[in-house]
């Protein structure tokens, strides 16, 4: 039976197979204002009301069949939202079936939608709109069934003045012959969690990448965009040889303006990516890896709520890294590893090695699962995964084993259970004893329930990394000698973008160093003005550490004009720490929060203690 400690819903009871949405997107008010027709199925006899998870939402009416429903909508619980009881004036036994119509409106406080003035876009001419559903704000978007444990299918008839996308596959639209709006229609076939239904809606111009894939943005940045992910189609094909045939029909793209919060969002047929990939060299495009191995891990197989999300995310990294190391390198891999297991560590210290959310499985009853979310459920599910695959004999007895793992849970949510008991049962019956033996061996405990690190250190091949830690420590043993010499712009010359990353994470772990050599450090390697926003932060943190002034306005510039929570939290958190900057950090937040995405305005305000 399913169980969701965030959801308000009876998904004991009943599951959705079907929403049907019909909505009109309104600039002026900012809402979306229409209906939500769900088509529901008892799954227990004796059912005779429906809960449904709605956040900040304006309940109009409720109705079956044209019939009018009785409705109550309950006081609003501080993090799961208002639920909303609907009575259907009859019992359904098991196996039948009901609509229920929900006309509503968003409101100003709903936390799945920011929009846009013109001024906050590339173009600066048109408004834009854009959802962000994951973990549980789809609540405020539409009501419904919020739990990655129920999958259904939807449609979805958009009205709106600028082009809709959605996740789902465009099956046609028609002008209306009064006005500028336009209705866009969508079909989603797939049966897909609550949080993976996003919209869009902006001056957007689409551009063919592939022979399944359109990248979609605003025109200013269309050329751009098109060179950054030409070779989507090799991630899509990668994936496709070493799990299953992709699934869903298209997979395009959707780059958002700068404030989007995330690095990308796994939108089924339409990934949303932030900006801040298009680096100009193609370096941060393992981000569209990642997605794309969200196609099978988190979208085909979906955990059965949020304690479970490193079924998701460690699954979804170890298939990134497998894309990767297959398509540039098993030692581009294992450097990517590296630098997550650095992450990992910056997620642990934040939280403290105690802390409950440092636990690969933790307990969410009565938490926000936003303030649970960090690298922990990514980094740590992919080390266990990793060394699973070490322990049991190496890629030649697990990667039949992920195949057939998304063959057996293809379309359903699980829990960490479901895993471990086909993972056991897999290697038994392909493999024998001999391999059920090993899996004995493993502390399940310690790598499930325990915090802090992971039990096991695994060991990763640090080829590209030497280069990186030979520099470092020359710039250690520099840090007495005034004015510093030795170093030329040379030094990082044939260094990729991910080494320039890890050199300057290994310069930020050392005490800091003198501001005389972080002035000569900025002159010989630009670090600067450097165009990857990945190497910007990280030069941005380790002179925050040093307490450098001269870089605040810079931290300032680019903190609030990107809203991707991995970059403007950690940097407006140093900044906070920083000599002279508590105050310069909330001002900055204060004055650019319209600009950031709800979901990154309340854990900023968070991080400086602007709130509880």
């Amino acid at each position: 039976m399913p169980y969701d400690p965030t959801s308000q819903s009876n998904v004991d009871e009943l599951k959705t197979n079907h929403i049907h949405l019909d909505l009109t997107v309104d600039f002026s008010t900012k809402t979306l204002t229409g209906s939500a027709e769900l088509e529901l199925e008892a799954i227990v006899d004796n059912v005779s009301k429906v809960v449904l998870d709605t956040s900040y939402i304006d309940i109009r009416s409720v109705s079956s069949n044209g019939k009018a429903l009785q409705f109550d909508l309950a006081t609003r619980h501080e993090k799961y939202g208002s639920a909303l009881t609907i009575e259907f004036g009859t019992t359904l036994s098991k196996g039948s079936k009901t609509k229920v119509t929900v006309g509503y409106a968003t409101t100003q406080d709903c936390t799945a939608c920011q929009w846009l003035e013109p001024s906050q876009t590339v173009g600066k001419k048109h408004p834009y709109l854009f959802t962000q559903c994951q973990a549980i704000h789809a609540r405020s978007l539409l009501p419904c069934q919020d739990s990655p444990s129920i999958k259904l299918t939807y449609s979805a008839n958009i009205t709106t003045p600028l082009r809709a996308v959605m996740s789902a596959v465009p099956v046609g639209e028609s002008k209306h012959a009064a006005g500028d709006k336009t209705t866009f229609k969508f079909e989603q076939k797939q049966r897909i969690p609550s949080y993976l239904i996003a919209i869009a809606v902006g001056n957007l111009e689409g551009r063919e990448i592939g022979p399944r894939s359109t990248v979609w943005t605003e025109p200013e940045v269309l050329e751009a965009a098109a060179w950054e992910f030409v070779d989507t189609e090799n991630f899509i094909r990668t994936g496709e040889a070493l799990l299953t045939p992709y699934d869903w029909g298209r997979y395009d793209l959707l780059v958002l303006p700068a404030s989007f919060p995330y690095g990308g969002m796994e939108n089924p047929c339409l990934t949303f990516v932030t900006p801040s990939l298009l680096a100009g060299d193609r370096s941060l495009v393992d981000v569209v890896a990642h997605e794309i191995a969200h196609s099978w891990m988190g979208n085909l197989v979906t955990t059965e709520n949020w304690e479970h999300f490193w079924l998701n995310e460690g699954f979804t990294v170890f298939v990134e890294r497998k894309i990767v190391g297959r398509m540039k390198g098993k030692e581009h891999s294992e450097f990517s590893a590296i630098l997550g297991h650095k992450s990992l560590q910056e997620s642990v210290d934040l939280y403290g090695q105690d802390h409950p959310f440092t636990a690969l499985r933790p307990c969410l009853r009565g938490e926000d699962p936003d303030d649970s979310f960090s690298r922990v459920p990514y980094e740590k599910g992919f080390n266990l995964l990793y060394y699973l695959e070490k322990h049991l004999g190496g890629p030649e007895v697990f990667e039949p084993y992920l195949r057939a793992h998304v063959q057996e849970f293809a379309g359903r949510s699980i829990n960490t259970d479901d895993w471990k008991a086909f993972l056991y049962s897999f290697m038994e019956k392909n493999f024998g004893q001999e391999k059920v033996d090993l899996l004995n061996k493993v502390d399940w405990e310690a790598w499930l329930a325990g915090t802090g690190m992971p039990p096991v250190d695994n060991k990763f091949d640090d080829t590209l990394a030497k280069a990186c830690t030979c520099l470092c420590k020359k710039w250690d043993d520099s840090r007495h000698t005034s004015p510093v010499t030795g170093f030329t712009a040379s030094d990082i010359e044939d260094f990729s973008s991910n080494q320039k990353v890890v050199f300057l994470e290994k310069v930020s772990e050392l005490n800091p160093l003198p501001h005389g050599h972080l002035d000569t450090m900025d002159q010989l390697y630009d670090l600067t003005n450097a165009r990857n926003s990945e190497i910007r932060l990280r030069w941005h943190l380790l002179c925050l550490k040093a307490d450098y002034e001269k870089i605040y306005p810079e931290v300032v510039s680019f903190a609030s004009s990107m809203g991707r929570m991995k970059m403007c939290r950690p940097l407006l958190r140093s900044l906070y720490k920083a000599k002279n900057g508590a105050d310069l950090a909330r001002q900055t937040f204060i004055n650019h929060r319209t600009f950031f995405h709800p979901i990154a305005a309340t854990m900023i305000a968070k991080d400086l203690g602007l709130t509880k």
